[in-house]
């Protein structure tokens, strides 16, 4: 026995088998998302959001803000003033997506694969890795912990003498994603607060329940561009188009992801009054941020949560002209 290592027994998921504790988190994580998503489209046609057809930037309110920060094309020639548009529900909630996994402890995906293999929402890729079971999307489940034979190397233990895997009923029931020719608008202040509640639940649900699920299912973000993957370790695909990605081979350096990197908040300029007057260019350092979802959820009348009372800058006055403002020390 000296000369045999010893192979202490590894935890889920790294055995292969899921958390059992964590499933219902996981069906509750995708049910929050497409809740969120249904309750987005039916409030932005109550709740007025604008996008600029130049750059990335939103705003939520009447009007759009009078900031120049636009960096989009020929922003020099508009001296960095946007050009309002309507916004729908991808500008709000950024579309993060990541390769879908069949075997989550399998092969890397290596760059010629990169086309074959299909992308999903990386928030949806991680519910299934998670326990979450979806007809169209299959990976394989294990009924016994793998076995390792080396630092990288496992072979999967003999199933045959486990009885046949019933079928079971999920624990609890998908939501379907609602078209966009479906969505009715509520028709009352009731409804619309109720709704702006209901999305506002969602919204933590879903970030709370992923928090949870990355402990102990691994993401990986790039350090250089925004791609996300759900694994124990990044996809081989050269894909990168970074500062510096010539030196790298378009290669990704990856790194443990954060919860931002998963779920984008989205920060917008948060409006005071929205009955009142637009913002002012010259009192720009009065206003305070919040997410995109948070702010719509305000203005559509839900209570304000109290962790984002520091960036919305509640305690600072807002200095009603301009004479006043240059006042303040």
């Amino acid at each position: 026995m000296k000369d045999e290592p010893r192979r202490k027994p590894m935890p889920a998921p790294k055995n292969g088998l899921l958390v059992k504790n964590l499933i219902p988190e996981a069906y509750d994580v995708y049910n929050a998302r497409i809740t969120l998503i249904n309750n987005l489209k039916k409030l932005l046609k109550v709740v007025p959001v604008h996008a600029c057809g130049w750059c990335s930037e939103i705003h939520v309110g009447p009007v759009g803000h009078p900031f120049k920060s636009c960096k989009g094309t020929q922003s020099n020639i508009r001296k960095g003033i946007h050009e309002w548009t309507n916004a729908h529900v991808e500008d709000i909630l950024i579309p993060i997506d990541a390769f879908h996994l069949y075997d989550r402890l399998g092969k890397r995906i290596t760059h010629e694969q990169r086309f074959s293999i299909p992308r999903i929402p990386a928030v949806v890729e991680l519910c299934i890795q998670a326990g979450v079971k979806i007809r169209e999307f299959p990976t394989k489940r294990r009924r016994k912990p793998i076995i390792r034979i080396g630092k990288k190397e496992f072979v999967d233990a003999d199933e045959s003498e486990l009885p046949d895997e019933v079928p079971d009923n999920p624990t609890q029931p998908l939501i379907a994603e609602i078209p966009d020719s479906d969505i009715v608008a509520p028709v009352n202040k009731e409804e619309v607060v109720h709704l702006a509640e209901e999305t506002l639940q969602a919204w933590e649900q879903m970030r709370k329940g992923t928090k949870r699920l990355m402990r102990m299912y691994h993401v990986r973000v790039c350090g250089y561009c925004p791609e996300i993957h759900v694994g124990p370790s990044g996809h081989k695909a050269q894909n990168c188009g970074a500062h510096k990605h010539q030196q790298r081979n378009g290669q990704h350096g990856w790194q443990s992801a954060v919860l931002d990197d998963l779920i984008p908040p989205r920060f917008v300029w948060h409006v005071p009054d929205v009955n009142g007057p637009p913002l002012e260019r010259e009192l720009k350092n009065f206003y305070g941020q919040a997410p995109a979802v948070v702010e719509m959820c305000i203005q559509a009348g839900a209570a304000l949560p109290e962790q984002y009372k520091s960036t919305m800058r509640l305690d600072v006055g807002i200095p009603s002209t301009l004479r006043e403002a240059e006042m303040v020390v």
